[in-house]
């Protein structure tokens, strides 16, 4: 396909499995399909612990609900495409189901990102004034803060994919994952992609970037909240409700940094590399994040347990 000047998109992209481990794909499907299983398994567990259990029916687990649709989300848009290739090596997507497919990964990412935040503004405001929580944090002003975390990334989103459709791509369209990546697709065009990368730097720093740094001074508020209290078992006691919070936020940031530092900076990182860190990204919040909280919420475990009792 040589290019001779003119506009023009492929009519479809080809994904990519694992690099190198083609031949072991239905094998490799093996712990993949555990991971989706659990993912889905363990979030809606959790939605119907949450629904069914009136004890539960507070801001913590509110924004926990929130945190369970989120990676229902997720799981649900890279299952068919990294199943089709293990399974079926079905690689081809047309590239409106690309696009489409990349805007909602991305949208589901930052709202994560953004509901992590409001959990630790949740165990901020519990911590240090816990008689005012429920005043603060009512039913009404939990669902104004996910109305504009899902308008938050809806919006500043919404230009991605057009951003995307007005360059030129002539020749190469192999992606480097089994989904839809923004830096993948857009590495992919001939012409020039500042404005891509320019405004996908912007939107990324302004809003995981911001979610992050706030996270960061929650906890420092936080810690010394906990410091002035009074004993040794009052501190304990308010560092344990903030442990499964702090797992789902590195479970979640840590391989969403790296993945994007290797996008950006990595170009002599291996494919193998690059392809692990992004099913970690998006695969492993999903499946890890019922079992951090079922390990670590009391209430959740009791609750389970009389769902169980009763069935």
């Amino acid at each position: 396909w040589e290019f001779n000047g003119s506009f023009s998109q492929p009519s479809a992209f080809l994904m990519m499995g694992i690099p190198g481990l083609e031949a072991l794909h239905h094998w490799i499907s093996i712990p993949f399909c555990a991971l989706y299983l659990t993912a889905l398994l363990g979030n809606c567990l959790i939605l119907f612990i949450i629904k069914k259990t009136q004890s539960l029916h507070e801001p913590m687990y509110y924004f926990l609900s929130m945190l369970a649709v989120t990676d229902l989300g997720l799981v649900l848009c890279t299952l068919p495409t990294t199943l089709g290739i293990f399974w079926f090596n079905m690689r081809r997507i047309g590239f409106d189901a690309c696009l489409t497919q990349m805007y909602f990964i991305h949208i589901l990412s930052f709202i994560e990102s953004s509901v992590l935040l409001a959990m630790a503004f949740d165990r901020f405001i519990a911590i240090s004034h816990p008689l005012r929580h429920p005043s603060i944090l009512t039913k009404t002003t939990v669902i104004k803060i996910g109305l504009a975390i899902l308008l938050r990334g809806t919006v500043s989103l919404l230009p991605i994919p057009f951003l995307l459709k007005r360059l030129t791509y002539c020749g190469k369209t192999e992606l480097s994952h089994s989904f839809c990546f923004h830096p993948d697709i857009m590495n992919l065009a001939c012409t020039d992609i500042k404005v891509n990368v320019f405004y996908g730097m912007i939107i990324l720093l302004s809003t995981v970037g911001t979610d992050f740094i706030f996270i960061v001074l929650s906890y420092i508020l936080i810690i010394k909240t906990v410091i002035g209290l009074a004993t040794k078992e009052e501190c304990l006691k308010a560092f344990n409700t903030c442990v499964s919070h702090i797992c789902a936020v590195l479970v979640f940031f840590i391989p969403m940094i790296s993945l994007s530092m290797i996008h950006r900076f990595g170009k002599n990182v291996s494919p193998l590399v690059n392809t692990l860190v992004a099913y970690t990204y998006l695969i492993i919040p999903p499946a890890l994040n019922p079992i951090i909280y079922s390990i670590k919420s009391s209430h959740i475990r009791e609750a389970l347990l009389r769902a169980l009792q009763k069935k």
